[in-house]
Parts: structure tokens; C-alpha cells; sequence
């Protein structure tokens, strides 16, 4: 009989789906006040932390689009785990246990805290919920991805489960359940990248290890199969040739088609493409040169950029600094009972990152090996959930692919479910009801406007996924980071360390910054990602936008000093005090 290769993989997001609102739902017993339902009562430990934070912080980006993108771009791209890990070492640095000592619920409650000032709140809400949206929007998109890949469904499914399943999960229990499933989510996440991928390099092995970086095109290890989502034309570097069923250059074509050294032949859409084994993969005439040296050299222009140094710095930049900005990050660290807890939680966070990060480039390489198909499809992001069932035959393979399609769906859940909950909660308090939260509410009344919320938080990223094609999971969340580093590092950096900051200048420096950097990513989202240096400050804006938020922000409170918060120097000794100095914090 016949084995569906499908059913592992269906099977596999059905055991994650249902773990998550298993476990959601006990969280739900533990939820009796307002303070466990947002902040879990500010009494989650470390370790328990550390887990939550890296369960909801491996994005689709970290799983899925790492990977993809040192598979399309080489050794470049390397710099997104870097900078993913390393803004948690700046956070620490710079904010995490001040922030803890604020005594806040959310980046608007610090906003309104450390600048006394109404307006500061409602500018912070509206920006947590752009970022909260803009973040959200990769992570439907990569679950349609998935669940395409290894079912065949329609890519919107992918994202409309994934939104059934968190609003499910935030309306039943709030930050007390999150907690429990995002720690479960990011270890099922570690092991579904790690296992697999240690079955994939005994096959690479005694295989002879042939090198992802070898001279010329990388060539089929063996024959290679995809079908065509779109249109495509395709090029090489050296004489190559495919098989095709289907149509090329306006014709049907059902036999061998030689590709000639930078000859141009256009492949129809719905087309079956065969690379025989032992022939050099084509690309993409959009792509970058495919050979070994330039992909496997740093700021070669393999990624495709028309400026690789520029686009390499700002987005290490993106990284650094935007990590401090994003609200369901930060939210965890009001969970923390105190300012140490919180700077040890973020010490396990970078240990927990960095054990995961050593695995998405390693499918990357291997995929340029075993999967170099995915680039003639546009479906590099793909390659986590197939390059297991590519090179380790029969069932073994199906059930490791079934296991990354697992890790895949954790991710998209946890990330989204944080982001929700935060987006969520600053709409509830703040902007659809109008209303600052002035004292803790019971439960009841808590509940009545989340749920909208929660259903507002989810529609709307929902449909904007669904026009975000255009765009690598990675660069999509990279955007996101970059409107974060332009608008709530500034804040943050300045109200934490400088005296100084005005109510005027924290203003003037969110708006500035949320405009620019917000207006580059609707145009790059909208329209791609184009050459030129034009194209370049567009797709990655945060070397300007950052720079100019600091400037703008200091320029404006040196001139506007009558704004200045007239309960300054108290809040700022709340932020420095040690835990074990004896201060009134009574706004705790």
C-alpha cells in the first residue's frame, strides 16, 4: 500500500495545535486577576522566563527565514542570528533591569512614567501596535508557507489556524498561560531543528561531504523536482540543462532544455521542472551569481543588494538596537519579580539563542547541496521543512520533515501569541476604549474589551499577510526591527540614562522616527525591494532613521527645557536604586 508523504506533516501541526491549547488552557486556572492575566503577576523565574522569551522570539524569520536566506544569499546573511542574539546583549546592557525597576505594565505605562505626560502614552500605544502588526504580519505569512510546503493548501489556511489557535489561547488565559506554552514552544523548537539536522549531516558525511561552497553553480546531488508557483526566468553562469513539463518561452515544452552560459529562458507557471543529477542548478535572473566564492564571501554582493556594505551595517544596526523596541520582549521583563531576575533571565536568553542559532545556517549550506531547486521556485524559506525528507530516504526522512514542520508551527504560535497579548492589552487599555488604566480592574471587566481587541490585534495583520509576498520572512521582520530601533531605542536609551529628555523631545523623536522608517517600509513592502541606493535606504532604513530619532530627540529637548518632567529626578533614582536599597516604589 501506498504511503502518503503529507499525512506525517499534517499530523505533526495537528500534535502542535492541540499541545498549545491543552496547555493554554491549564494557564487559564491559574489566571484570577488582572495582574496574572498581563503581567502573570510579576513572578515568573528566570529559567521559566528565559524559555518564554525564547519561544516567542524564534519568529518564523529565526526558523524558517535564516535558513533561507544563506541558502539564496550566502555567508552574509549570517549576520541575522548575530544581531538577533546580540540586541539581548544590549538590552541588558542599556535597559532590562531599569526597565524592571519602572514598575510598568508596558512600554506605554513607561512612556506615560518617565515623561508625566498623556500624550507620550497614547504616541507609545500607537507605535506598540504598528510594530506589534508589522511582526505579525511574517509570522501568518510563514505559516502559510509552511503548511503549503508540505501539504499543498492554500497559503492563507496556514495563517487563519494559526490566528484560530492564539486568540484561542490569549483570550483564554492571558500572560499566565503564554508563559507555560511559549517555554514548551521553544524547547519542541530546539529539538525540532537540532534532531534532524544531525541525521542530515551523517548522510552529508558518507557522501564524501561535498562542499555547499564549491567552485561554479552548485550541481543536483541528485535529481531535483519542483513545480512552478509563478512565472519564472531562469539564467546560469556555465552550460546547464533542465527537463520541463510544461511551458518554455510561449511554448510546450515536455522534453530536456539546454541553458546555455547567460542565455534567458522563461519557464511558465504550473511548469514541472526537473535539474537532472550532476547538472548545475539554474537561478532566477533576479538572483545574484550563484558560484561558491561569491556566496561563500562576506560583502561580495551575493544577496543580491546593489549595496552590501551600506545594507550589512544597517541591518546590523536594525538588529542591535530594534530588539529593545519590540513590545512582547519587553512585556516579559515586567514579569520578572525584580531588576537582577530580570538581568539573569536575559543572560539564559542569549545562552538559550545562541544554542539554537548554530542550526538555521547549517540548512542553508546543506541546502545549497541538496535543495538547490528551492531557488528556481522562489522558495528558499521552504528549505527547514524539506531538506530532511531530501536527504535522509523513506520513512525516516517524512517523519524528520514532519518534526521541522512541528518546530515551524511552535514558532509561528509562540511568536504570535506574545505579540497579540501585547498588541492586544495596548489596545484594550489604551486606544480603543480611550481610557488610561489608573488601577488594577477585576477580571470581568478586563475580559469584556480584550476579547475585541484580541479579534482586532489578529484581523489585521491577517490581511495584510496576504499581500506580503513580495518580500523573504527575514527582510519582512527585519523592517519591523528597524521601525522599533527608529522609535523606542531613542526612548528608552534617553529617558533610562539621560536626565534631560523632555516631554517635547521624546515626542518629537518617536514622531519623527515612526514616520520615516514607517514610510520606507510601506514602500518597500508595497513595492519590493529595488536597486539602487534609492532601493537600499529603503529596504533597510535603520542606518538613517536611527541616527536621525537621537538627533531630533536631543535637539529638541535642549531647546524645549520648560518641558521637562517636573518629578524627573525621582523617577530616575527609581530607575538606578539597587533592588536592596530601601526606596519607595510604591507605584509596584
Amino acid at each position: 500500500m501506498g504511503r502518503d508523504p503529507q499525512l506525517a506533516a499534517v499530523v505533526a501541526v495537528v500534535l502542535v495545535t492541540v499541545a498549545t491549547i491543552a496547555i493554554g488552557s491549564y494557564g487559564l486556572r491559574l489566571s484570577r486577576t488582572t495582574s496574572d492575566f498581563y503581567v502573570a503577576s510579576r513572578a515568573v523565574s528566570p529559567r521559566w522566563n528565559a524559555s518564554a522569551i525564547g519561544g516567542e522570539y524564534l519568529s518564523a524569520a529565526s526558523f524558517l527565514g535564516v535558513a533561507g536566506l544563506v541558502l539564496a544569499s550566502g555567508t552574509d546573511m549570517l549576520w541575522f542570528p548575530v544581531g538577533y542574539t546580540a540586541g539581548y546583549l544590549v538590552l541588558l546592557v542599556l535597559v532590562a533591569a531599569p526597565l524592571r525597576r519602572s514598575g510598568a505594565y508596558t512600554l506605554p505605562d513607561f512612556a506615560e512614567a518617565r515623561l508625566e505626560s498623556g500624550r507620550a502614552r497614547v504616541a507609545a500605544s500607537v507605535l506598540v501596535v504598528g510594530i506589534g502588526w508589522l511582526y505579525l504580519v511574517p509570522q501568518l505569512q510563514g505559516a502559510g508557507i509552511a503548511l503549503r510546503a508540505v501539504t499543498g493548501a492554500p497559503t492563507w489556511m496556514g495563517g487563519a489556524l494559526v490566528a484560530l489557535v492564539v486568540v484561542l489561547n490569549v483570550v483564554a488565559g492571558g500572560m499566565r498561560s503564554i508563559t507555560f506554552v511559549q517555554a514548551f514552544q521553544y524547547w519542541l523548537k530546539l529539538t525540532a531543528i537540532a534532531v534532524p539536522m544531525f541525521f542530515i549531516l551523517l548522510v552529508w558525511q558518507s557522501a564524501g561531504a561535498p562542499s555547499p561552497a564549491a567552485p561554479g553553480a552548485p550541481r543536483a546531488q541528485v535529481d531535483l523536482t519542483t513545480t512552478l508557483a509563478r512565472t519564472v526566468t531562469i539564467t546560469s553562469d556555465v552550460a546547464t540543462q533542465v527537463v520541463v513539463d510544461g511551458r518554455v518561452d510561449g511554448g510546450a515544452v515536455h522534453d530536456a532544455v539546454p541553458v546555455a552560459p547567460q542565455q534567458r529562458v522563461q519557464i511558465a507557471a504550473g511548469s514541472r521542472v526537473t535539474v537532472p543529477q550532476g547538472e548545475a542548478v539554474p537561478r532566477p535572473v533576479d538572483a545574484a551569481a550563484s558560484d561558491g566564492e561569491s556566496w561563500l564571501r562576506p560583502l561580495s554582493g551575493a544577496s543580491g543588494r546593489s549595496h552590501p556594505v551600506y545594507s550589512t551595517y544597517s541591518i546590523v544596526l536594525a538588529l542591535f538596537f530594534g530588539t529593545m523596541g519590540l513590545p512582547h520582549v519587553l512585556v516579559r521583563f515586567y514579569t520578572n519579580p525584580d531588576g537582577r531576575a530580570a538581568r539573569r533571565t536575559t543572560l539564559t536568553v542569549i545562552a538559550l539563542l545562541g544554542a539554537f542559532y548554530l542550526f538555521p545556517p547549517l540548512y542553508g549550506a546543506l541546502g545549497r547541496v541538496y535543495a538547490g531547486d528551492l531557488l528556481i521556485s522562489s522558495r528558499a524559506d521552504t528549505v527547514v521543512l524539506l531538506l530532511p525528507s531530501r536527504v535522509v530516504p523513506g520513512l525516516g526522512g517524512e517523519l524528520l520533515s514532519a518534526l521541522t514542520t512541528a518546530g515551524a508551527f511552535a514558532a509561528f504560535l509562540s511568536t504570535s501569541s506574545g505579540l497579540v497579548m501585547s498588541v492586544s492589552g495596548v489596545l484594550h487599555q489604551d486606544l480603543l476604549i480611550w481610557r488610561r488604566r489608573t488601577a488594577l480592574r477585576q477580571m470581568p471587566d478586563t475580559m469584556r474589551g480584550f476579547r475585541s481587541a484580541t479579534l482586532v490585534s489578529v484581523s489585521v495583520p491577517f490581511v495584510l499577510s496576504l499581500f506580503a509576498g513580495r518580500l523573504s520572512l527575514a527582510d519582512t521582520v527585519g523592517l519591523a526591527f528597524a521601525v522599533a530601533a527608529s522609535t523606542f531605542c531613542p526612548l528608552l536609551v534617553l529617558g533610562i540614562w539621560w536626565r534631560r529628555l523632555t516631554r517635547a523631545g521624546a515626542l518629537a523623536g518617536l514622531a519623527v522616527g515612526g514616520a520615516l522608517a514607517s514610510a520606507a517600509v510601506l514602500v518597500t513592502m508595497l513595492t519590493g525591494v529595488r536597486q539602487g541606493w534609492v532601493g537600499s535606504l529603503l529596504a533597510q532604513p535603520a542606518a538613517w532613521t536611527v541616527p536621525i530619532a537621537f538627533a531630533v530627540s536631543v535637539g529638541v529637548s535642549l531647546l524645549t527645557p520648560r518641558t521637562l518632567p517636573p518629578h524627573v529626578a525621582r523617577t530616575m533614582v527609581r530607575l538606578h536604586t539597587p533592588e536592596d536599597v530601601d526606596v519607595d516604589r510604591s507605584s509596584r
